[in-house]
């Protein structure tokens, strides 16, 4: 039910996560989830992806994990998927997103009632408002610059841990042994990708398309910080303006090639979907593919959709065990108060930047049924149980009607 109403991106999903997985399953604490998504600030890839992962390894393990994942996923890449053929078949032009008008003000409710709720619990001295105060501004600002996401979260570590005041440690640390076998594969599958992928290009294989496409994916979900709002500008300069550099005008013929509308197309439709913006790379990759045939373009789909989020899997699930032991370590401990108040300013920042993509300061009906879907989200969510589905349906009703 999460992966087919969780609209709004990595922003909106954390409300949902929060209602749905803390407050009435109960599958983990504020607090737990509050840790799920320090951490996953940290790590390269898809946030949202990596929090639900997290929370299918804390009931089940490895194997419940990699279910969730897929389950998580398999919607939106379908959709995205699907998009892809739509596109081919009929252009760009004939696509409508209206339904969705005010999925996007209810998003924003959604991130609104996520801060709030981690504001409670993170934000209960004069460092941690500072540091949230702070996150918020700069983040605002720099909202689509990639490092800035890393950079403030390890500063919000170092601030809390000048002072001695802070969770002293109280035992000595047994040492763990350290599972290598998720990074390997990951660094394996990484060298073996860029490998096949530059033999292709330099021997100009017939189906190098597709290897290239692999990697390019993979690579995206390796390095990729900040989620969607950054994956979609390196797919603009992978795929729109690299192909149009001088040095490929010769072989332009046999490198991936996508026009800037149709990437622009599937970057408007990913956000009125349900689940992770990462699932545009299905279509992507399908797109990227298309003109080898059908079969070529599903591949594409399939190829875009396990690179893209392969990355963020296997390095969730190897870092997050080693997490568990060195957070024990008292600089450790006293780190997570300054990213808990890093990440409770992310979420505040990210509320304002979207709200400038939102009608709400006009003198017109639109802004006043904007106002009334954000407000009247955090209002429900606050005060009542109704489940999150139950919104989006009433908000995609509302889109239709008028």
């Amino acid at each position: 039910m999460h992966s087919i109403t969780a609209f709004g991106g990595p922003q909106g999903h954390l409300g949902m996560v929060m209602k749905t997985f803390v407050d009435r399953r109960k599958d983990v604490t504020r607090e737990e989830l509050m840790e799920y998504v320090s951490f996953c600030q940290m790590l390269p890839g898809a946030s949202s992806t990596q929090v639900l992962t997290l929370i299918g390894y804390k009931r089940g393990g490895v194997p419940l994990a990699v279910l969730t994942l897929i389950i998580w996923i398999l919607p939106a890449c379908t959709l995205m998927g699907a998009l892809s053929f739509l596109v081919t078949k009929i252009g760009t032009e004939n696509l409508t997103t209206s339904i969705f008008q005010f999925i996007q003000p209810m998003a924003i409710g959604f991130l609104a009632f996520a801060a709030i709720r981690a504001f409670r619990i993170a934000i209960n001295n004069t460092i941690t408002q500072v540091i949230m105060i702070l996150t918020t501004i700069i983040i605002y600002f720099l909202f689509k610059t990639p490092w800035i996401f890393p950079v403030v979260i390890l500063f919000g570590g170092i601030a809390t841990n000048f002072s001695n005041k802070r969770i002293p440690e109280k035992e000595k640390i047994k040492p763990r042994q350290i599972r290598w076998t998720n990074i390997w594969l990951f660094v394996l599958v990484f060298v073996v990708a860029g490998f096949f992928s530059e033999t292709a290009r330099k021997q100009d294989w017939p189906n190098r398309k597709a290897y290239n496409l692999f990697e390019n994916f993979y690579r995206f979900g390796s390095f990729v910080f900040g989620g969607g709002d950054v994956l979609i500008p390196m797919m603009l300069d992978q795929y729109v303006a690299r192909p149009s550099a001088p040095k490929f005008v010769d072989t332009r013929h046999n490198i991936i090639r996508i026009e800037r509308s149709e990437i622009l197309t599937g970057a408007g439709i990913v956000r009125a979907i349900p689940g992770p913006v990462f699932s545009i790379a299905s279509f992507t990759g399908g797109i990227a593919l298309k003109e080898g045939g059908k079969f070529q373009q599903l591949l594409g789909c399939i190829i875009g959709s396990v690179a893209i989020f392969l990355p963020s899997a296997l390095l969730i699930l190897f870092f997050f065990p080693v997490w568990q032991y060195f957070k024990k370590f008292v600089v450790v401990y006293r780190a997570l108060e300054g990213i808990n108040a890093v990440v409770v300013g992310i979420m505040c920042a990210a509320t304002l930047y979207l709200l400038k993509d939102v009608s709400i300061t006009h003198v017109n009906l639109v802004s006043l049924v904007n106002i009334t879907v954000i407000a009247g989200t955090i209002l429900i969510l606050h005060f009542t149980k109704l489940p999150a589905p139950i919104i989006v349906v009433f908000c995609l009703l509302l889109g239709i009607i008028s």
